[in-house]
Order: structure tokens, then sequence, then C-alpha cells
């Protein structure tokens, strides 16, 4: 379900890292030898021969992430992103593996689309990257896709990403032939009986502003819909970029009633509320919407409770000249694989709010997790999959230092803490 161009595998050794692997319990300064790509030894002193050495005194070494939620418009906009940048990007974040969105031009609903990406992926992928197919031909919500050819193609799963599934039927439809095609279901929840026109969360802030609004109840409907369809069909379902408190609620109370069920979150919904449009920047505008600090809070501890089991960047690369307009003319959508670990790390991790651990886990083996992708792993004879950071680093977010082909970023001259130094992907260097 991966696909990667070929580079030749890893030989080195890292050096006194503080390794941490919060899925098996490792957290120890020691070294780490990597032979031809697979891990051969964790513990001190190890030998080098003839590897290179990386001195990684007052760092840490941590499995690294899995993003499940990518944008890399191809087909269609290629003056965005391509498969190349974006896995560059990708890289450059930390990123081992990643899940490309079918909302392209043409739109991924069909084996030969599909066999055109992976051909792509397998020519120019800086690291392992899986293309979902569509729920629906064309994303119109009005028949499904061939969903076990494109399976037997190597969809890593189905979504209509950046349309809803509006159709009750279609939805039932869809969880019954995943069962067959044997891939997870991800949906983007939102009624547009109610989101309509909305600019920005319904709420006072969009009244000041005067925007129209999208209330939450547009999203958390819809999730509640979608969960009592798998909980039917005893199908599993993957809830993308959730961003409401009412959301959370309904997907806590389903898996606590045993319905397979999985949530996402990014990092703009984790760290930001409604406050930030006050800016006027359109690089803060995306679907869903910004909302109230309460809906914030709720994300936070789902994502410390478990309920939420994966950060999702939903990267999504704009060119300059869509988002320079007035905010309602602007298209939805931010980047975000090259500073999701900093700016979680510098917003949650530094103030108490989330633990290191946990943060790690839910940016890899938590996504891998929920697409049945192996997880990265710190272990002998697992496949290196590692992400070396510098938590003292401090760096300015600008458009130049974007691998990205886009750098439609909220985040652009702000000061973050923590750096990717060194991402191994499929046991080849990616970065560093």
């Amino acid at each position: 379900m991966l696909f990667a161009r070929e580079i030749p595998a890893a030989d080195l050794v890292i050096r006194r890292a503080r390794v941490l692997d919060p899925v098996r319990g490792i957290d120890a300064v020691t070294d780490v030898r990597i032979d031809g790509g697979v891990i051969a030894q964790v513990g001190d002193d190890l030998p080098t021969n003839a590897h290179r050495v990386v001195d990684a005194e007052g760092t840490f070494l941590a499995p690294a992430f899995v993003d499940p939620h990518v944008h890399l418009r191809t087909p269609g906009r290629e003056d965005e992103e391509t498969i190349a940048t974006g896995t560059q990007a990708a890289a450059a974040g930390g990123y081992c593996a990643i899940l490309a969105m079918p909302n392209t031009d043409p739109i991924v609903d069909s084996a030969a689309v599909l066999g055109s990406l992976i051909e792509g992926a397998r020519a120019t992928a800086q690291v392992p990257v899986g293309f979902l197919a569509a729920i629906s031909k064309g994303q119109t919500g009005a028949e499904l896709t061939e969903m076990g050819e494109l399976a037997d193609a190597g969809a890593a799963g189905f979504t209509d990403d950046g349309q809803p599934v509006v159709s009750a039927g279609l939805m039932r439809r869809a969880l019954q032939y995943s069962a067959v095609a044997r891939r997870t279901v991800a949906v983007h929840c939102e009624e547009p009986a109610l989101s309509r026109d909305g600019q920005m969360h319904e709420g006072d802030i969009s009244a000041q502003l005067g925007f129209s609004g999208y209330p939450s109840v547009a999203e958390s409907l819809m999730v509640e819909r979608d969960l009592a369809l798998a909980a039917y069909e005893r199908r599993p379902l993957h809830l993308l970029h959730l961003s409401a408190r009412e959301s959370v609620d309904a997907l806590r109370g389903a898996r606590e009633a045993g319905i397979a069920a999985s949530g996402e979150v990014t990092p703009h919904h984790l760290v930001l509320t409604e406050e930030a449009v006050r800016s006027l920047d359109a690089n803060l505008k995306m679907n869903p919407p910004l909302r109230a600090a309460e809906d914030r809070a709720a994300l936070v501890d789902a994502l410390l409770d478990g309920t939420i089991g994966a950060v999702a960047t939903d990267h999504a690369p704009h060119a300059r000249h869509e988002k320079e307009v007035p905010w309602e003319a602007a298209p939805f959508g931010v980047t975000g694989l090259e500073t999701a670990f900093p700016v979680l790390y510098t917003h949650l991790v530094e103030p108490g709010l989330v633990p290191l651990g946990t943060l790690l886990e839910r940016m890899s083996a938590g996504p891998a997790r929920i697409y049945g992708l192996d997880e990265p792993a710190i272990a002998v004879g697992a496949t290196a999959n590692l992400v070396l950071i510098d938590p003292e680093a401090e760096w300015t977010v600008e458009e130049r230092g974007f691998r990205s082909r886009s750098a439609n970023s909220w985040l652009l001259g702000q000061r973050l803490r923590s750096r990717i130094l060194l991402t191994i992907a499929a046991g080849r260097v990616a970065f560093g």
C-alpha cells in the first residue's frame, strides 16, 4: 500500500541520543546501530565499522511519524505540489510515511488513475506514500467506486475527503463493501445543508466580522450519523479532521460502546481558536474551521485519553495568488508537513498540556494502526523508521525554508522550539 523510489539502505550509528519509544516503554540515553536499513543493535558504545556516525547527544530519537491525511495535488495542480515536493516536505517534517487524499483532478476513482500515481511514487517519492481512493465516482455521492478493484490495485483506503457522503444509503453500502475490500473507510463529516457557505465558525466572532457561519453541529450531526451506520454494519470507521466538542463526545461514546471507530485532529485545531481569524489572514481559513476555546480543549483532552488516536496535518497546499485575496474569496486549507511536530512541541508539550510520549505515539504508531500499516518501532530487527529531533533548537518559520511547493502556512514569521535533524524512512535516509 506504500510506494517510494529506491534509495540506498542506511548504514549508520546514532550515538548517545535519548531514545524514546512510548509504545515499547523505552526511554534511555543509548546508541542505535542500523545495518542495511534495519535496526541491528540498541545499546551503549556500539561498534561503528565504516558506518556513518551521528553524534546525537542532547537530542532524542523516536519512531518516525505517519501522516494519514495529506493533499499532494497530483494529478491536476502540480503548480501547488507534486509527489516529489510533498514527500520531500514530509521527510523534512520527520515523516516516514504519508497517505494522500483522492480529491485531485481527475479524482482517484479508477484503477487507471491510481496506477499512474503509484508509478509516479515509485519514481519520485522521497518517503513511502499511499493513496486513498474515492468512495464515490467523481466524489459526487451518487455511485460507489469499484472498491474491490481499487483495493487490488493498491488503494490504501477510501474517502471522499473534501466532500461529505450525503446519502446515508451510499454510506451504508460503502461500509458493507469495505469488508470485501479490506480497507479503512474515512469520512469528511459535514452536513452541507447546515454548513452552506460558511466562512468560519458560527459564533460571536463571525457575527462581529460579518462572515457567514459554519456551525459545529454541521460536523457533529454527520459524525453521529456515520457512527450509527458503522455500529449497525459492525464495520470500522475513521473520522477525518475533527474540530468540535460534540463530535469528540460522540466518538468517545461510540468507542465505549465497542464500535471500531477512530478519529484524527490537526495541529491547527489543537493550537488555535476562532480568535485567530480576527487577523483576517487567509492562511487561517480551513475546513472544518477553527472553533471555540471549549472545542479546542475537548480536542486536547481527546488526544490525551486516546479517543482521538492520530494527529494528521491535512496538508493542503495552495498557490500564493489564491490566498492573497479577501477572506471570502480564499480557498480553504493550510500546509503543515514541515511544522507539525515543532508547533505541537512548542504549544502543547513545553507548556505541559500533552506529554511528549503521548504526542509521539499519536503521530506515529497511532495513525499507522488506524490504516493497518506497519507501526514504526525502535526494536532490533525492525526496519528503521526513525526521527532525530533537537528539542532545544529555536527557529523562525520562513517561506524560503519550505520544501513544499506552496507556503500557505499560518505559522509564517512565528518562532518555534525543536527541529527535525534526521529522518530515516523505510530504512533509507530521507532527510538530514
